[in-house]
């Protein structure tokens, strides 16, 4: 195996180059993730492309889809597609967030209120913006709050939110990609384990959350969005603004629906999962990633079926509405799960040129290894912000980074959280996110404006992580310590940035 990686040297990189410059190019991961598996496969073939697409299904997109993880994921991510779509039309999500948003009087008690709201919707980064978008805006309007300020607050507990947790379909995708490369290294940390030992070092998405109630409490602002609340505060919401439209479509009898509709479900899937946990030894033994895997498909499967027999009992929809939105809910996930199949294949494609090693080989001299979290962020960060995708992003540097980890012998869950943060990024802010261009619209605010508001505070919170990741790189600091040095650095950041550029307003 060492003669064979050796053999293909520099051509190694290749696919990798290629992946990131197609995905800069084209704003089409797939398209980037199949050409770069073909070319890789080209090479392994001996530049003869009859040969090498018959190797690229032989090889490696068939066998990695037959994958006992991988087809768990494949699974696991149609049962979360159809449950997201159920819940958000029934309307019970919307109403749950209503009742937390009940009795709100102050700015900063609205601003707080909607980011709890995102909290706590953290299974769909699509169905936060538009089950508190029509929500908030309301709210929002009556105590003079900007249109972009709630733009902010729901695009910042969207992804953020989702990325760090593991049962929702961002964890299940990350998970699906560590679990391919620690099988491939021969690393025997569960996927589950590396990815929960990965959140405290998540820097971005922590960050990021931090500071909606930062600015909310403090009554600080700065940058342009500081423009645009003293614009509002003193003549109200454009008109414009006030005909934004609704945006999240639910059942024609939604209004029936209560919290409960999203309570029980949820109560359901977590009782589910922690059982059968209990059942496996947790917390005293490591449960393989495989099994996690069945105890959350499971948990989806009877939350979905609750679900179902209430609103059709209460006659929120039919039985055949139910299945019709659960069936639209796997058919949504076909984009993902296209690109998470594509993803597996170039990972498998550079293990078997060796890319990983080649470039562990070449850097090693002049490379530290503790440089290798915050080299890996700033990647991810211009990647996802190019393409407007954390998921593509993440299925060109996750395995990579994972692989340069092992190779340097640096932690691997600083190493996963810092490309997941850099990922994050560019989903947070890109203008041409989807979840960028879905929290302007369910704010009912101008999508320039959204954008053109929020990146001074993304690249504040980018700023703040990426000198974490230097600290931590060069100290392997545990997360304990590690997340407070983060806290303080964006604190201090904040602190000057509102005396240098913004202003209170109260």
């Amino acid at each position: 195996m060492t003669e064979e990686i050796v053999s293909y040297g520099v051509l190694s990189l290749i696919p990798a180059i290629l992946a990131v410059v197609l995905a800069f190019w084209t704003k089409n991961v797939i398209i980037s993730l199949m050409a770069s598996l073909f070319v890789g496969c080209l090479i392994t073939a001996g530049w003869n492309p009859w040969n090498a697409m018959q190797v690229m299904f032989s090889d490696h997109l068939f066998v990695d889809m037959t994958g006992s993880s991988n087809a768990q994921t494949i699974i696991m991510m149609s049962f979360v597609g159809g449950f997201v779509a159920l819940i958000e039309a029934t309307g019970g999500a919307k109403a749950f967030a209503a009742a937390i948003a009940n009795k709100v009087h102050r700015r900063s008690t609205a601003q707080t209120t909607a980011w709890l709201g995102g909290l706590a919707i953290f299974f769909s980064d699509s169905g936060n913006s538009l089950i508190l978008g029509p929500i908030f805006r309301p709210i929002f309007d009556r105590l003079r709050i900007s249109r972009a300020k709630l733009a902010y607050i729901l695009d910042s507990t969207s992804s953020p939110v989702c990325i760090l947790v593991p049962i929702t379909g961002w964890g299940v995708y990350i998970m699906g990609i560590i679990a391919t490369e620690f099988e491939n290294l021969g690393i025997q940390t569960s996927d589950a384990s590396a990815f929960v030992q990965a959140i405290p070092y998540q820097f971005y998405a922590l960050l990021a959350l931090v500071l909606v109630p930062l600015i909310a409490l403090s009554k600080r602002d700065f940058g342009p969005m500081a423009k645009f609340e003293t614009y509002v505060l003193e003549n109200g919401p454009t008109a414009a603004e006030l005909e934004a439209d609704k945006s999240i479509v639910q059942s024609e009898n939604a209004n029936k629906a209560t919290a409960w509709e999203m309570i029980i479900p949820l109560l359901v899937m977590f009782v589910t999962i922690f059982v059968m946990f209990i059942g496996w030894g947790f917390p005293g033994q490591n449960i393989p990633g495989s099994k996690i895997r069945i105890a959350l498909t499971s948990g989806y499967m009877l939350a979905t079926i609750v679900l179902a027999i209430m609103v059709i009992v209460k006659k929120i929809m039919t039985f055949t509405e139910v299945v019709d939105t659960w069936v639209s809910g796997i058919k949504k996930m076909a984009g993902i799960l296209a690109i998470i199949i594509a993803a597996w294949g170039v990972g498998s494609v550079c293990t078997a040129l060796g890319t990983s090693q080649f470039v562990v080989d070449c850097t090693i001299g002049f490379l530290s290894p503790a440089l290798v979290p915050a080299l890996l962020f700033i990647i991810g960060a211009v990647i996802s912000f190019a393409t407007g995708t954390s998921w593509g992003t993440m299925a060109i540097l996750l395995p990579l980074g994972i692989n340069m980890a092992y190779g340097f012998g640096v932690s691997e869950a600083i190493t996963i959280a810092a490309v997941l943060s850099g990922s994050l990024f560019g989903d947070h802010c890109a203008p041409i996110s989807d979840t960028t261009v879905m929290s302007s619209m369910a704010g009912g605010c101008n999508h320039i404006d959204h954008v053109r508001t929020q990146i001074p505070y993304a690249l504040l919170a980018a700023v703040a992580s990426f000198i974490a990741y230097l600290i931590v790189g060069v100290t392997q600091m545990a997360a304990g310590i590690a997340l407070p040095v983060a806290l303080a650095i964006l604190v201090v950041l904040f602190l000057l940035a509102t005396k240098l550029f913004g202003k209170k307003i109260v």
